[in-house]
């Protein structure tokens, strides 16, 4: 993502907002908690604060360039906002946030909705899993 970007969306380019962008998409762990940006912008030598980093990721789920995800148990989670469908298992041991898409899963839900007359206008799948024992 560039400046122009942050422009289109209607944000001003600020270095708070390009500093909290750049470690959103280079980090390797796509969804992160306000804290986990933070601690990876203190890891480069940068001075934000946290109050900033939580203003700053407020203001792209606002503008439409991250998504927030409140998991049960857990504090919210951020990702770039990428306008692909996803579902989500979080791990209940660990944290671990993995997205996945199954076509199976997206039909049967359109199929109930359907038999109940509905239309699907959008939806979170979200399951709490914990690893199998061997």
């Amino acid at each position: 993502m560039e400046e122009q970007d942050l422009r289109s969306v209607g944000l001003k380019v600020t270095s708070p907002r390009m500093k909290v962008l750049d470690i959103l998409e280079t980090s390797r762990v796509r969804h992160m908690t306000a804290e986990a940006v933070y601690r990876a912008l203190l890891d480069k030598g940068e001075e934000l604060g946290l109050a900033t980093v939580y203003r700053v990721l407020t203001q792209f789920e606002t503008a439409g360039l991250v998504a927030r995800h409140n998991f049960e148990g857990g504090t919210a989670v951020f990702e770039l906002a990428d306008n692909t469908h996803h579902d989500h298992m979080v791990c209940l041991e660990t944290g671990d946030v993995i997205e996945f898409v199954d076509e199976r899963i997206e039909q049967l839900q359109h199929d109930i909705a359907e038999k109940y007359g509905y239309e699907i206008e959008d939806h979170s799948l979200v399951l709490y899993v914990r690893p199998r024992s061997a």
